[in-house]
């Protein structure tokens, strides 16, 4: 639902990244470049940012009242 601050893997921080990953992304830019550019050299970083589905406002519709 939300990006995880840290990698579940490794535990490095990544949370602080997924704004300028996700503004970037929708700019076109090439998504191997920014993660580059970002400093994530992982298999595991990298999945978490890519494989990252936002469902916050779906999950948002049925809150409990």
């Amino acid at each position: 639902m939300i990006i995880p601050i840290r990698c579940f893997s490794c535990g490095k921080p990544i949370g602080h990244l997924w704004e300028s990953f996700q503004e970037r992304s929708l700019k076109g830019e090439d998504k191997k470049k920014i993660l580059d550019s970002l400093g994530l050299d992982r298999y595991c970083c990298r999945a978490m940012l890519i494989g990252h589905v936002d469902l916050i406002d779906t999950a948002a519709q049925f809150k409990k009242f």
